[in-house]
Order: C-alpha cells, then structure tokens, then sequence
C-alpha cells in the first residue's frame, strides 16, 4: 500500500489533535480537514478511546470517525455517565449501537453490576459482542431486538453508511443503503427483575422511537430505585411521524416525579475539541422541546445535574 503526504497528514493532525496540549487550530484542523478526509477516505482501525476502550472502527460512520478522530463520543454525556455510576449499578442502554457506552458503563459498574446492551440491529449488535470482547466487558448482556410499546414487527431503514446511528424506523422516502426486519417488545419482557430494581441509568437512543420505547417503560417507573436517572435523546419531528409527541413523554415521566433537565448536542466535529475539554452538567430546562435534544430525568430537584 502506498502512503502519501496527504495519509501523514491525516495521522500527525489526528495525534495533535487527541494527545497535544492546548487547543490552538485543533477546532479548524478537525471540521475542516481531518474530518472531511477520514469519511470520504476512510480508514478501518482497532483503536483506542481516550479512557482505554479498545474499538474496531471504521471511519466512514459519524460515531465511528469520531471516536477515531477524537477518542470520545458525546463527550457531554460521558461525562455525566462518570458521575452517576457505581459499581454494582445496572446500567441499560437501549439503541447502544456498537457498544460506546456499553463499554464505558461495563468499566464504571464493575464485576458486581451490570450491563443490559439493547441494540436492534443485526450488525451493530455483532460489533458491540466484539467490543465486549475486545475490553474484556463479561458484565455486559447483549440482547439483539428492537423496543417498542407492545410486540410487533418493524422495519428499520438506514439511509447512509455515513452515519449509521441513524437506523430508524421513521417512514424515509429516499432510496435506502438497507433495511432489516426485528420484532419488537417492551422493556417490561427484556430486563429481568434484578436489573429493574437495581437500573441507576437507563439511557434511550432510538432516533425518532422514543415515544414507544417510553410507554412501554412506563409500567416499570414505579418499581425502580428513587434514583434512577433516564437519559432520553429526543427528536420531535421524528416522533410526530410515528404519531408520537414530546409533550406526551414528558408528562409521562413528569407523572412519576421525574424533573426535566438537558444536556447540549453539538455533533459539529469543530465543537467537540472544546466539549471534550469542558464538558457540562445537564442543566434543569422547562421551556419547549423544538429540535433534537438530549434530556435527562431525574427526581432531584435542582438548577443541575452534578
């Protein structure tokens, strides 16, 4: 294979930007070179995050990138994940994709909790079974469905290897990369009657199907700890093209004491030099939900999260 000035570039602007001091040019350098470059010229390496947490990636995908590029994902709600878990916590990712954090809270609960993975997608799940593996992760349970409010069968279109987080089974006109069929059910028949009493976090991220996946939590708020927390990412147009509303969700978790609070959601590759740097608490948040938004549900009364 040949190697040219543009492939040394890349890797010395990568390794300036993930391990050099400072952050002069590091914003510029990643959205407007480094970033354009590893998705159109991909690159498919096992690499490290900034916490240790061996993944195998391929650059073509926004996460992935990312995570190459600059060792997190959602640095903000990394962040966050750290102070909340405990070991012998059970954390529940649903929609956990390749397994990002997964990993980070099989790391953070120890030996004695647990991991509940829920991802839909056939090969996402086989990649996050390898990143278990590949960091040693025997805390984690995959289960490989999708999560809805009653079983049914549906269908999940992805319409770009460029971002292939967005999975979603939002009606999309557009001509699909792929598409797969899973049964759905809720989470009432997947977590097992430990993990619900134990649950500290249940993180939600099901672009556009977080409306069904949070009426069929609904039964279950009751019986979990005081202190758990719900990390949903909601996306108000997505839901309203399944009949969903984000005002509906919010008075359902309102019902059960729940407070409003939010974290940001930058994905620009120029923000996350700084978000990395500085990341933030969710902070309490009581106006309309209009765009897509990371919101946090807790029973803690506060102007934030920390």
């Amino acid at each position: 294979m040949t190697i040219t000035v543009s492939d040394i570039v890349t890797t010395l602007g990568r390794r300036y930007v993930r391990y050099a001091p400072g952050s002069v040019g590091k914003s510029r350098l990643s959205a407007q070179y480094l970033n354009p470059r590893l998705r159109d010229i991909p690159r498919q390496r096992v690499a490290e995050s900034l916490h240790g947490d061996r993944f195998a990636l391929d650059t073509r995908d926004l996460i992935q990138r990312y995570l190459y590029l600059f060792g997190a994902w959602e640095p903000h709600m990394t962040r966050w994940l750290e102070t909340r878990l405990r070991p012998g916590d059970v954390f529940v990712d649903v929609g956990a994709n390749i397994g990002v954090f997964s990993v980070l809270g099989s790391r953070l609960v120890g030996s004695t909790g647990r991991v509940v993975s829920v991802e839909a997608s056939p090969t996402f799940h086989r990649r996050l079974l390898r990143h278990a593996g590949l960091n040693h992760c025997d805390n984690i349970r995959p289960v490989n469905t999708a999560v809805s409010d009653e079983r049914k069968t549906l269908t999940f279109i992805l319409a770009s290897s460029q971002n292939m987080g967005a999975n979603s089974i939002v009606p999309y006109d557009g001509p699909a990369e792929s598409t797969f069929e899973i049964e759905a059910v809720p989470l009432t028949e997947v977590l097992e009657p430990d993990e619900v009493t134990r649950a500290r976090v249940i993180k939600i991220d099901v672009e556009g199907a977080e409306g069904s996946v949070v009426r069929g939590l609904a039964p279950l708020l009751g019986e979990l700890r005081r202190d758990v927390e719900i990390a949903v990412e909601i996306t108000p147009d997505r839901m309203e093209q399944l009949g969903d509303s984000a005002e509906e969700l919010l008075e359902t978790m309102r019902k059960h004491d729940f407070h409003v609070y939010r974290l940001p959601t930058d994905y620009s590759a120029a923000g996350y030099p700084r978000a990395i740097r500085c990341p933030v608490a969710p902070r309490r948040w009581r106006g309309p939900i209009t765009g897509e938004t990371e919101l946090i549900f807790s029973r803690i009364d506060a102007g934030e999260l920390v």
